[in-house]
């Protein structure tokens, strides 16, 4: 397996401007239409909301909810529903099911460098007819990630932070279509960019801390993570400046449903 970049996540800081996260898994949850399934696989459930919107949707369907960080599982068991609804720590790379109705992954094959091997793996986990159904971010050329990737591989950070950023870690939609048609699923992809207004003070940075500066932060200690963020922050204000009704981040996501034929 390829190295992983490990960071311990913070419930907390993702659930900042929770309401701008969500709307991505919802659009692609709504896009699944009418289908009624018994057996749902969460891989890569954060703090659980996700999961328990699944539970909502589906009440006569089996919720397994996965996620390799010990911090989001503790976090998430408060949704649980037994014998409907369970969390786990499962790192993904190694998970290995069969017979789901619908697999979800949401806002993590990102992360996961080898996820281009999985995903036909996950494929053929599904019942016939089943769907696996994800959404990953597509701004990594975007100046919040542009300038992050710039820093980590400055001399002053490269030693300790080169390694864990990465230029394109997903594939385009058509790159997903091409990928699990070829592995014979009937494919619906597609992407949208959401031109959010964020409120508050450094407000991208606050975003980022959620996502994309966990490694970092979790690399560091605090005297250096201090450094690192008060140089990212006065760059951010550049990229990104404030205006009268709030802070404009162009959010871009790639949405993929598969069919099992």
């Amino acid at each position: 397996m390829s190295r992983q970049v490990e960071a311990v996540w913070d419930p907390a800081q993702y659930g900042v401007y929770g309401d701008e996260r969500f709307r991505p898994f919802r659009e692609l949850v709504e896009r699944l239409g009418d289908v009624a399934p018994r057996h749902v696989i969460d891989l890569g459930c954060g703090s659980g909301e996700p999961a328990a919107t699944l539970a909502g949707r589906w009440p006569g369907a089996v919720v397994e909810a996965l996620d390799s960080s010990p911090e989001m599982i503790d976090a998430a068991r408060a949704h649980e529903i037994p014998g409907r609804l369970t969390f786990r720590v499962q790192d993904l790379r190694t998970w290995d099911g069969r017979d789901a109705d619908l697999i979800v992954s949401n806002a993590v094959l990102q992360w996961i460098p080898e996820h281009l091997e999985l995903l036909p793996r996950w494929t053929r986990a599904l019942a016939p007819g089943g769907r696996l159904a994800f959404q990953v971010p597509g701004n990594f050329a975007a100046p919040s990630h542009a300038i992050l990737r710039e820093l980590c591989r400055s001399d002053r950070w490269a030693g300790r932070l080169a390694h864990i950023v990465r230029d394109a870690p997903v594939l385009s939609a058509e790159g997903y279509l091409d990928l699990l048609a070829g592995h014979g699923c009937d494919v619906d992809a597609w992407e949208t960019t959401y031109m959010q207004t964020l409120t508050g003070d450094d407000p991208v940075l606050e975003w980022v801390k959620g996502t994309a500066l966990r490694p970092v932060l979790t690399a560091l200690d605090a005297p250096d993570a201090d450094a690192f963020v008060a140089d990212y922050r006065e760059r951010l204000r550049d990229a990104y400046p404030a205006r009268p009704h709030g802070t404009v981040y162009p959010f871009r996501r790639i949405f993929v449903i598969a069919r099992r034929t």
